[in-house]
């Protein structure tokens, strides 16, 4: 399960609609409580792939958020990107591209009016939604 908050979750929506026509995406912080994920910070990245159908995360983003998160002693939750005109599911390049089977990977989509968010887990290719709360 991963928690996160309304703030947070706009946070990630505003970053996707900024980075439009392309991808938005970035990193999830936050710790592990039991089986919930508490997201407690969003780390914006610009898409270096420069695509509406696939997303990169920049490396200076990546690994100074994973130095940020070793020192204040959290942990690199997962990653966030949209799809600009799909659902909400992770595509056959995502499932492909997921590099963490811990992580959670969150999609936005903005295909609609209405802002879809959903988190999925990703292992071995397989993939499942799991449930997402607020906080």
């Amino acid at each position: 399960m991963l928690s996160l908050s309304e703030p947070l979750r706009n946070a990630m929506i505003a970053t996707c609609i900024r980075a439009l026509p392309d991808e938005g995406c970035g990193l999830l912080l936050g710790t592990t409580d039991g089986d919930v994920a508490v997201v407690s910070e969003v780390v914006p990245s610009a898409n270096v792939a420069h695509s509406a159908k696939v997303y990169e995360i920049d490396s200076r983003i990546l690994l100074k958020t994973y130095r940020r998160a070793d020192d204040e002693g959290i942990e690199v939750l997962g990653v966030f990107h949209s799809h600009t005109h799909s659902a909400a599911y992770p595509s056959p390049t995502d499932i492909v591209q997921a590099p963490d089977p811990q992580w959670h990977y969150v999609l936005v989509s903005l295909r609609d009016l209405a802002t879809v968010v959903k988190s999925y887990s990703i292992i071995d290719g397989a993939v499942s939604e799991e449930t997402v709360l607020g906080h």
